[in-house]
């Protein structure tokens, strides 16, 4: 029979001075997702990310670096262990230097963990907390999460669309390329709305987001007027997009934008209290 026991965190990196061992827990930060982030650039998970200071210092020179971030839920993805080598004196910065430690390189990217953290710190001592570190999964390959969710869970900031159509995803250009749509955009700094459409005549959802992505408002007055006031950096912190309906491509282009109409009327995205539609 096998064996159902747990296997923890430390059964694979073998630490047995935990004394000088602090584990990272990198979590949304109000503007980025971890897990994007570390898809686009690891390099910025693993260095910035994991040494960036506040006021309080995290760590002194010797300690070992456990970074793990948030993929959902309860689960985390170990993406490096490192030694740490310097202090560099910065607040508001990254303060520390490290070195990976190779030895446990096949690891990084490939070990998800399964943890329900409690508490607010985001570095904490690993004395009380490696061996409650379950591991949930060991991928073949470094972490990748091109699966698409399904058209009624899309919810995605700018910076994660981007990473979408950026990245190429397979599973999201499909399900994205065949469908028209009503769409809703999201202004989470106010709670602001846009309703649009995405027909045949503007290329399907997959264009017509892109063109969002290109430029922040897609050929739409009001949010062309919102970002010459405000700058396309604001569109790329505060927007989020997401889909009310969707439909196939036989589906004729007046009924999609009757559907439009309606989701403006709900919403009462007309109006320039709730929302950025001009008509």
């Amino acid at each position: 029979m096998l064996s159902t026991h747990a296997i923890y965190l430390n059964d694979l990196l073998g630490l047995s001075n935990l004394e000088n061992v602090k584990i990272k827990f990198n979590q949304w930060n109000t503007e980025e997702d971890p897990i994007d982030v570390f898809q686009a650039n690891p390099e910025l998970i693993n260095n910035q990310w994991l040494f960036w200071r506040n006021q309080k210092r995290y760590f002194n020179v010797n300690d070992v670096a456990i970074n793990l971030v948030k993929v959902k839920g309860d689960i985390y993805l170990l993406t490096t262990v490192k030694l740490v080598t310097e202090e560099l004196g910065v607040i508001h910065g990254i303060n520390y230097a490290g070195k990976e430690l190779k030895r446990y390189r096949p690891l990084y990217g490939r070990v998800l963990i399964k943890y329900h953290k409690d508490f607010q710190a985001s570095v904490v001592n690993a004395e009380s907390k490696l061996e409650k570190l379950v591991v949930s999964q060991v991928l073949p390959d470094v972490y990748k999460n091109d699966g698409f969710p399904g058209y009624d869970s899309v919810c995605l900031s700018y910076q994660q669309l981007k990473l979408v159509l950026e990245k190429n995803k397979s599973e999201w250009i499909t399900a994205l390329s065949n469908q028209k749509a009503v769409y809703l955009i999201r202004d989470v700094s106010n709670g602001k709305l846009y309703v649009g459409s995405a027909t045949s005549k503007n290329g399907m959802l997959l264009d017509r987001w892109r063109s969002y992505i290109s430029n922040g408002h897609g050929g739409n007055k009001c949010l062309q007027e919102l970002i010459k006031e405000a700058g396309f950096e604001y569109v790329k912190k505060n927007f989020q997009y997401s889909i009310l309906e969707n439909y196939n491509s036989r589906v004729d282009d007046s009924f999609i934008l009757r559907r439009e109409s309606w989701w403006k009327k709900v919403f009462d995205s007309r109006n320039k209290k709730f929302g950025y539609n001009e008509n």
